[in-house]
């Protein structure tokens, strides 16, 4: 599949599937085994993921590229930033909306729609927490040269690695049932990606941070820098 055609499906699993799934493992509601260790390691990504960022984010733009329910946009508003917090979904949005407190230090602009799309303008930073996972090498790469210029800071991503486990783990379904089982996530490395974007002769480069594995989420955080004109 081409991107949009992957991203439509995505938007028909999280918006029609699984949106009450994922409302209650991004909640302190009790979940199975399987769920806390993947609710686990996706906290631990995200505290990884922003502490990538600075402290103080005052008077910055930060883009929260499929922001789900909205935990890091919450606390990057925290933080000072104004946030742009997209996501496809817009049941997830509205999720997002509901939990979030009615005062922050800065500003979060709630919205759904493409993580992507040229219209939100520019950023000094931001961030795509397993936003982007279900996209091929060449697809990462096309998105990162789309939002490169338009970011004079970090670009913080995740990626699920190539391993044996994870290969063999979502081969056989097991993170989901099979009635709420997610659209196939892509298994790579910042190499692969590296590779696509210099056949682009795109600027900047793609650094692996930290791989985060929970028992059944496995996640690497990369950093994309120097994008921008």
């Amino acid at each position: 599949m081409d991107y949009t055609a992957t991203r439509d499906r995505v938007e028909d699993y999280f918006d029609r599937s699984a949106t009450k799934v994922w409302e209650r493992l991004t909640s302190d509601a009790p979940v199975s085994g399987i769920r806390a260790t993947v609710r686990a390691g996706r906290d631990r990504m995200r505290r990884l993921m922003l502490d990538q960022l600075p402290q103080d984010l005052s008077g910055c733009r930060v883009l929260d590229a499929g922001c789900g329910t909205g935990a890091a946009a919450v606390e990057l508003a925290n933080r000072g930033a104004d946030v742009v917090a997209i996501d496809i979904s817009p049941a997830l949005v509205k999720i997002g909306q509901d939990r979030a407190p009615r005062t922050l230090k800065g500003t979060i602009d709630w919205r759904s729609g493409d993580m992507f799309d040229a219209g939100l303008g520019h950023f000094d930073h931001g961030i795509a927490m397993d936003s982007m996972i279900y996209y091929t090498s060449p697809d990462v790469a096309r998105q990162l040269a789309a939002i490169g210029p338009r970011v004079s800071g970090k670009f913080v991503f995740t990626l699920p690695p190539r391993t044996p486990l994870l290969m063999a783990m979502f081969g056989a379904g097991k993170l989901f049932p099979r009635a709420d089982r997610s659209p196939q996530m892509v298994p790579q490395n910042g190499r692969a990606v590296e590779k696509a974007l210099r056949r682009q002769d795109t600027q900047g480069r793609v650094t692996e941070i930290e791989r985060i594995k929970s028992s059944f989420y496995i996640s690497t955080a990369l950093v994309f820098e120097g994008g921008a004109a």
